[in-house]
């Protein structure tokens, strides 16, 4: 069997017939032309080394469907993932309680199904809460690992391939959790959410965490004044204040290592209002921020490899730390683009951060509405409109038997959001168009955004 990674967690096992099936099955609802090339059958026992090459083959297989609109967001191609997730952990369907977190600590406690999907375990979640149907887009679950002090550290957010009970319980590790917040990240979207008692609480319950997690920076006299709306329970003035404050509506990473301004620095990132916002520490351990506006990357890769092993041969290298990174090449100058890498184990959250706020913004560009990229149900389906179809996860696929391949080295690529082609770039260390997200708001830029 070969081994399917999503976001660098073992999602499913699945074998050459399984994935053949799936290739058949899309063939006859798309039609050969619009389904990508896959492996062929081979009469004769596969060497090592092409074993090692079906498995390339595979993933880019499943990679350039996952990436086509149309293929990757179908029920078919969704669904065959959820039932293999399903049958690798060997969950039974049955019902159970799932607890999912509010931003406030408080747990809802929702009755679903082992097999239900993320969209079926928000909406029941959203019906608990008493959440209206048109508010639930603007939700979304996410799992996330609850450090030492009470705060959390994100993982990803839940994608409509997987199950989230399987999800979580399969990590076999109760720091890892399901929580709800807002997905958006626009701030005048706020007012939709606050038109509802439910959407309010929820909003003010995040606000209020994120500033007592100092995500949101407050002075002493902005503290007083949130302070007294609080004992006023004025929930509304009070969204209204932080959203005057440094870093409303950010997220807050771990934090890690970059190459900007130089090598080694370490810095915590930040994301939101469409733009990434360092706080560098410099090897003279001065602090430095700045932020690198979403409009100005014209592309970005995420890679994973785990560092060749320098140690005696019979040790494993399947024990060596997964290194993550998002690199993005960014407009510095009207004539100067540079790249700049992001170490980190969240690099991919990263970067589905950075795609959600381009969706963001092309749809504001054409004239829709942000409830037009959420979900709606027809016929009793859910059905997702395109422009949610842009945040894709890729699988990466491990050759079926690891103790054949002793190079210690994943792969080159783990593309976690849709790929779009673009022109090749000028950066030396380039490895192929491919391995690039193409940014369509950085297009649209002008002289006036330098």
């Amino acid at each position: 069997a070969y081994n399917i990674h999503v976001n660098g967690v073992l999602h499913c096992r699945v074998r050459y017939s399984q994935l053949l099936g799936l290739h058949e099955q899309l063939r006859k609802e798309y039609g050969a032309n619009v389904v990508p090339a896959f492996p062929p059958k081979k009469i004769f026992t596969l060497t090592p080394a092409e074993v090692e090459q079906r498995r390339e083959q595979l993933e880019k297989y499943m990679q350039a469907v996952r990436q086509d609109p149309t293929l990757g967001g179908s029920e078919t191609f969704n669904s065959f993932l959820r039932k293999a997730q399903q049958e690798t952990q060997q969950i039974p369907t049955e019902e159970v309680v799932l607890e999912v977190l509010l931003s406030n600590g408080q747990k809802v406690k929702v009755t679903i199904l082992t097999s239900d999907q993320t969209e079926d375990v928000l909406e029941a979640v959203a019906s608990k809460l008493d959440l209206p149907d048109d508010l639930v887009g603007y939700f979304s679950l996410f799992l996330v690992r609850q450090t030492k002090d009470g705060a959390f550290s994100f993982v990803r957010k839940l994608q409509e391939f997987e199950l989230p009970y399987v999800s979580v319980t399969s990590l076999h590790n109760p720091e890892f959790q399901i929580i709800l917040r807002k997905s958006y990240w626009d701030s005048a979207y706020d007012d939709d959410v606050m038109e509802h008692r439910v959407g309010l609480n929820l909003l003010y319950a995040q606000t209020v965490s994120d500033i007592e997690h100092g995500w949101i920076l407050v002075n002493k006299e902005q503290h007083r004044q949130l302070k007294s709306l609080q004992e006023k329970v004025s929930k509304k003035e009070f969204i209204r204040l932080a959203q005057t404050l440094k870093y409303y509506g950010y997220l807050k990473f771990d934090p890690c290592v970059t190459d900007f301004p130089e090598k080694g620095c370490h810095v915590v990132v930040s994301a939101g209002n469409n733009e990434l916002n360092f706080q560098v520490r410099l090897p003279n351990e001065q602090i430095k921020e700045g932020s690198f506006k979403v409009t100005r990357m014209r592309c970005w890769r995420v890679t994973s490899s785990v560092p060749m092993s320098n140690g005696p041969s019979g040790s494993s290298p399947g024990k060596s730390e997964v290194k993550l990174e998002l690199a993005f090449e960014y407009l510095m100058s009207k004539d100067r683009l540079q790249w700049v890498t992001i170490t980190s184990p969240q690099a991919i959250m990263l970067s589905i951060c950075l795609q959600s706020m381009v969706d963001e913004l092309m749809v504001k560009k054409s004239g829709g509405s942000i409830r037009k990229m959420f979900r709606r149900r027809v016929n009793g389906a859910l059905r997702r409109s395109d422009s949610q179809q842009a945040v894709k996860s890729p699988p990466l696929l491990d050759s079926p038997d690891a103790s054949w391949e002793p190079m210690a080295k994943l792969s080159s690529k783990l593309t976690s959001v849709s790929l779009r082609g673009i022109s090749h770039s000028s950066s030396a260390n380039d490895v192929g168009a491919n391995d690039f997200h193409g940014n369509y708001a950085f297009e649209g830029i002008g002289d006036e955004d330098l």
